[in-house]
C-alpha cells in the first residue's frame, strides 16, 4: 500500500469571511458554500482541496491522505491497527462532507491528526479562478505539501515512514542564528514526482501547521500574487527565494489562521525515486527567503 498524495486539508477558523476573501482575492481559489457556515476551496477538478470550517479556535484540524483504492485503504487500516494505534473510522456523514467514499483518522506521536481516505467524489467540473489564475500544479501529485510541527521528532519521523509509507527526501539542520538551537526538518515524499509532500519540523505549535504549499504553473503568477499581498494588506512571513531541495521559487504569506501559505512555481520533479540521493543541508535556500519582520495577524 502506498499513499498517493496529499488530497485535502481541513482548517478551523474564527473568521470564515476572512478566509473567503484571502482565498479568492489573493490565492485565486474558487469558494463553494459548505455545510454549517463552512466553505470549500476548489483549485482543480476535484470538488475541493481545502475545507474551511467555523470554530472558536484557529488551527489546522487535519490533513487528508489519498489511497488509490478500497483494497489499499483497508490494508492501511489493518497495518495501523496491528501496530496498536488508535484508529477511528469516520462516519458516513463525515465521508459525505469530505466528498470521499470512506475515511479514517489517527494521530502521529506529536498529536497531528491524519486522515486517510479512498474514492474522492467530484463532478469534475472545471476550476474557475475568480481572479483569472489559469491553474495550479496538482493532478497525481496532490494539492501541494504540508509542513507539520513535530515536538516528538524522532518518534513522528518513524511513524510517517513506518506506518504512512513515506520515504525521506532530504533533511535540514536549520541554523536559526542568534544563539538559538538548531532545528531539525525532515522532508518526505509519497510515490509521486513531487519532491516532498510532508515535512516535519522540530517544534510545537498551537496552530497545528507550519505552512502549506500552493504551486502555480508559472513564475509570473508568483509575482502577481506577491503584489496582491501588497494590494490586500496581507503580511509576508518570508521574502521571495529559491529552495535548495525542491528548487521552488516562492514566498510565504500569513493566512488568516496564523500559519503561512507558501506560494511558488518551478518545483522539482523526481520521476525515479530509486536513484534519488538523500542529502542534508544547513540552510534552506539558494537565495532569498529572508524572514520579514513585523508579524501581525490579518484582522478579522
Amino acid at each position: 500500500m502506498e499513499i498517493n498524495a496529499l488530497g485535502y486539508v481541513i482548517i478551523e477558523t474564527s473568521s470564515v469571511p476572512s478566509w473567503r476573501h484571502f482565498a479568492t482575492e489573493v490565492l485565486g481559489l474558487q469558494a463553494i458554500d459548505g455545510p454549517e457556515g463552512s466553505i470549500y476551496l476548489k483549485m482543480d477538478q476535484r470538488h475541493h482541496r481545502y475545507w474551511i470550517r467555523p470554530s472558536e479556535c484557529d488551527r489546522l484540524f487535519s490533513s487528508g491522505w489519498e489511497l488509490a483504492n478500497e483494497q489499499q485503504y483497508q490494508q492501511m487500516l489493518l497495518t495501523l491497527q496491528d501496530a496498536g494505534l488508535d484508529v477511528c473510522q469516520g462516519s458516513a456523514n463525515g465521508a459525505e462532507q469530505r466528498f470521499v467514499s470512506a475515511y479514517a483518522h489517527v494521530e502521529d506521536p506529536s498529536g497531528n491528526r491524519i486522515e486517510i481516505y479512498w474514492g474522492a467524489i467530484s463532478d469534475f467540473d472545471r476550476f474557475l479562478s475568480p481572479i483569472g489564475i489559469s491553474g495550479f500544479v496538482t493532478g497525481d501529485m496532490g494539492m501541494g505539501h504540508i509542513v507539520l510541527p513535530a515536538k516528538n521528532f524522532d518518534e513522528s519521523s518513524q511513524f510517517w515512514q513506518a506506518f504512512m509509507g513515506m520515504a525521506l527526501s532530504d533533511q535540514i539542520n536549520y541554523d536559526m542564528g542568534a544563539d538559538q538551537p538548531t532545528v531539525r526538518i525532515q522532508f518526505m515524499h509519497c510515490y509521486n514526482p513531487r519532491q516532498h509532500s510532508v515535512a516535519l519540523v522540530e517544534m510545537d505549535s498551537e496552530l497545528g501547521c507550519d505552512h502549506l504549499l500552493i504551486e502555480v504553473e508559472t513564475i509570473d503568477e508568483v509575482g502577481r500574487a506577491l503584489y496582491r499581498c501588497e494590494d490586500h494588506d496581507i503580511p509576508l512571513q518570508v521574502s521571495l527565494g529559491r529552495h535548495i531541495n525542491d528548487d521552488m521559487i516562492s514566498f510565504y504569506m500569513y493566512s488568516p489562521t496564523g500559519f503561512s501559505i507558501e506560494f511558488g512555481a518551478c518545483g522539482k520533479r523526481i520521476n525515479n525515486w530509486k536513484h534519488h540521493l538523500v542529502t542534508e543541508s544547513t540552510r534552506g535556500s539558494h537565495w532569498g527567503h529572508r524572514f520579514v519582520e513585523g508579524f501581525r495577524k490579518i484582522e478579522k
